[in-house]
């Protein structure tokens, strides 16, 4: 079966924990056989793990996830019972055992440690059984909720799209959510634009075989256009945005098209990174969220001190931001007449102003300061930002885009910080050029690049430039 890069990457995460978890359960051994010689009076040996039993965890920690690869111990982790589970590892450990007797006898090493060798294959087995189950339920709950899910189009022509479902294997699509089967023979390529921005979807799979090659390249161009990934199993289509990479769904070989950076360990600490730094910001600045909520509800009582809002997340699929209310609560109300009054100092669909009579005086200090942003954490958390990536705009503002190549901003997850909030933020009055930038960001992302954002975030929020 070939294995696609999301999968080789998860099975390669599985076997790097699998080895830590083995190593650890070695330790263990040892530490428990150091307790019994200390009960028993035998004394504690001065060094840790020694070398009798070092050159077991040199061929164990290595060798098992790689057997167990073998065995088909990472794969249909959604569908695989927890029996089968089991089977596959007793039959890995019976394999390491074989091997590690063999080696015993070649090179004579029978003064192995037998009860931290003991303990430490028996917490093994325990803990990577533990660490498959967790694995199993998490990926099982993450299929069946729906939210989750990848909006996928199936794009080809009559009775093929279907039997190219068929041919799936349940594991597979268990994470996608169909948004539709679009004929690209009945339909044009404003359907699918429409498409694509109603249903926010992730990515188009083309299945080409009797579809006109005009029609498929008319299609990835829309898709190109918004950041939406293009999965052809078709011919090669030259493009200008899009990098084409080779995939597979199941065992059938792919040509993806993409625009957004690709699956990686980059990309994967980034995750990692955001989540573990929301969390450290939010301990740290707690004392700032009591201060804004007291000075909100004393300034302006009677309201909540938070405020929510639909913003346009990846692809454009909706969720709520949070952050510390800055406005007298009917703002959103007041804004057709704000906007007639007092102007837009910002072309395009998005509405800036420098001095918004919407926003009371504690407001506008917060920020000033940017504390009023800090409640967007929590979305950081809960996966819907991310701490450097385009700014989230309100849905009726994706709505008021007048072109289709501004949606490709679209295809990443926003962020709390970007190039323009910490290159001068209000200083920048041209949406073009605003979405010039996320999109030479989206280009060109690194970890490096979102650490360069980030410290440039920091001089831009405490000496307030652009800040208004």
């Amino acid at each position: 079966m070939i294995n696609s890069r999301n999968e080789a990457l998860r099975t390669q995460l599985l076997q790097l924990t699998d080895a830590l978890l083995i190593w650890f359960a070695f330790w263990i051994g040892w530490i428990i056989r150091e307790m019994f010689r200390v009960k028993t009076g035998m004394g504690v040996e001065d060094a840790g793990l020694s070398e009798s039993l070092n050159w077991v965890l040199y061929i164990t920690v290595p060798l098992t996830p790689i057997v167990l690869e073998r065995l088909g111990y990472y794969n249909n982790l959604r569908t695989k019972k927890g029996g089968a589970s089991i089977q596959q590892l007793i039959r890995a450990i019976l394999i390491i055992l074989l091997v590690i007797g063999l080696l015993a006898i070649f090179t004579k090493q029978f003064d192995t440690r037998r009860l931290a060798f003991g303990v430490g294959l028996l917490v093994s087995f325990l803990l990577v059984i533990v660490r498959d189950w967790i694995t199993r339920t998490w990926l099982h709950r993450q299929a069946l909720d729906e939210d989750t899910k990848e909006n996928v189009v199936i794009a080809g022509t009559g009775r093929e799209m279907q039997d190219f479902l068929n041919s799936l294997d349940k594991e597979i699509t268990a994470t996608w959510h169909i948004s539709q089967l679009f004929d690209l023979e009945t339909h044009n390529k404003d359907d699918l634009f429409e498409v694509l921005k109603k249903e926010s979807v992730a990515r188009v799979i083309f299945v080409t075989k009797q579809t006109d090659f005009e029609k498929v390249s008319q299609a990835v161009e829309i898709c190109e256009l918004q950041g939406v990934e293009a999965w052809i199993s078709a011919s090669f289509i030259r493009t200008q945005i899009a990098r084409p990479v080779f995939d597979s769904v199941g065992s059938k070989p792919m040509l993806v098209l993409r625009t957004t950076p690709e699956l990686s360990w980059e990309l994967m600490f980034k995750g990692l990174f955001d989540r573990s730094a929301a969390l450290l910001i939010i301990i740290c600045t707690l004392p700032l969220w009591i201060f804004a909520i007291i000075g909100i509800r004393i300034q302006s009582p009677g309201a909540p001190a938070f405020f929510s809002q639909l913003r346009a997340g990846r692809y454009g699929r909706p969720f709520r931001m949070w952050k510390f209310r800055t406005m007298v609560p009917n703002a959103e109300e007041l804004l057709d007449q704000v906007k007639e009054e007092h102007g837009n100092q910002m072309d395009g669909p998005v509405f800036k102003l420098d001095r918004d009579p919407r926003i009371f005086a504690f407001g506008e200090f917060l920020r000033k300061l940017s504390i009023d942003e800090l409640p967007q954490l929590l979305n950081v958390l809960k996966g819907d930002m991310s701490l450097v990536g385009p700014r989230p705009l309100p849905l009726y503002e994706v709505e008021a885009f007048s072109e289709i190549t501004h949606r490709r901003r679209l295809s990443v997850k926003p962020g709390i910080t970007c190039e323009w909030q910490a290159g001068g933020r209000n200083t920048i009055t041209s949406f073009e050029q605003w979405v010039e930038m996320d999109l030479r960001y989206i280009d060109n992302w690194s970890l490096w690049l979102d650490f360069i954002i980030l410290l440039r975030t920091i001089p831009a929020v405490l000496f307030r430039k652009g800040a208004k």
